[in-house]
């Protein structure tokens, strides 16, 4: 229980001071959450991303190890969360929302903080946890957007839009110096080393301003409730299923398992927002499941360094 709770306070407690700090900003001087979440998007991410690739070596089998895993656990909860919102009874837009709420994570301004304090001496955990972003990023633009707007999106026009997100760019670029061994040149390493250094600051930041935009009062319902029980614990608990199946171990599982315990991702939230489907209940339930987590998380990082660090 002592380690429990030293894992709460030296790994998740700093994420919620982050988050407060954000929220208490947000209430005094009123932030353009648009602009600080493209600032995100756009230069603090890709930077984190670019660093990661290019100072971490990850051989191929441990890439196509983490590849399978993710096509394996994605379409999982795929279909776990189509038969849950059948058995719900949710009408289409609900069931959209819900949906995307179980199989969209927040593995980007969540998950890349919590790799970067976890596992601080090993990138290659870090370095998962990117590959995980991209992988996320693209079932958010494919499969998120087709749940909502299936009838009023062309698959060329999602392809476009994912080709355009600086985080593919930094992807290829990082991945592309780190294989050829190219030096990057100091003028350019040091900002972009001092751009990723804030990365964690803002991102959390950011988050904690989004959220404490969403009602807490309105979100105690049951699809709320179902969709956060099904991401935080029924996730983590298909994972290291397929973890075991996989026949996993060490660093790469102990990062797969944590990655699968992170709360939904605000963009399922923004996407709703954005094509006013339902997007009361999809802000409830990245808020409702963003404060579970903090306990959840906390179970997870401990139960995978006792299944995988033994």
């Amino acid at each position: 229980m002592m380690y429990l709770g030293m894992i709460f306070f030296q790994i998740v407690a700093p994420i919620l001071v982050l988050l407060v700090l954000g929220a208490i900003l947000q209430k005094k001087f009123c932030f353009n959450l648009k602009a600080l979440s493209q600032l995100i998007t756009y230069c603090f991410m890709p930077a984190a991303v670019f660093v990661n690739l290019y100072e971490t070596s990850v051989e191929l089998s441990v890439l196509g190890e983490v590849a399978i895993f993710i096509v394996l656990f994605i379409g999982s909860q795929m279909v776990l969360s189509h038969f849950l919102a059948k058995g719900l009874g949710l009408v289409k837009a609900e069931a959209a929302v819900f949906k995307n709420s179980v199989v969209l994570i927040n593995s980007g301004n969540y998950g890349i903080p919590v790799a970067q304090m976890i596992f601080v001496t090993q990138p290659i955990g870090v370095a998962i946890q990117v590959i995980l972003v991209i992988f996320q990023n693209m079932t958010t633009y494919t499969y998120g957007l087709y749940n909502l707007i299936s009838s009023t999106k062309s698959g060329i026009s999602i392809v476009k839009n994912f080709l355009k997100m600086p985080i593919i760019h930094a992807l290829i670029i990082g991945v592309a110096m780190n294989y050829f061994n190219l030096a990057v040149p100091q003028f350019i390493k040091i900002p972009i080393d001092h751009v990723a250094d804030g990365f964690i600051a803002v991102a959390l930041i950011t988050l904690g301003a989004q959220l404490s935009q969403l009602e807490i009062k309105s979100m105690f319902n049951k699809t709320v409730i179902i969709s956060c029980f099904t991401r935080l614990i029924l996730g983590p608990a298909v994972a290291l299923l397929i973890i075991y199946l996989l026949g996993l171990d060490g660093v790469v599982a102990q990062s797969l398992f944590i990655a699968s315990a992170f709360p939904t991702s605000r963009n399922s939230s923004s996407l709703a927002l954005e094509y006013d489907i339902e997007s009361a209940t999809a802000a409830q339930t990245v808020l409702f499941s963003t404060i579970v987590s903090c306990i959840t998380v906390t179970i997870v990082i401990y139960l995978s360094e006792l299944l995988f660090l033994s």
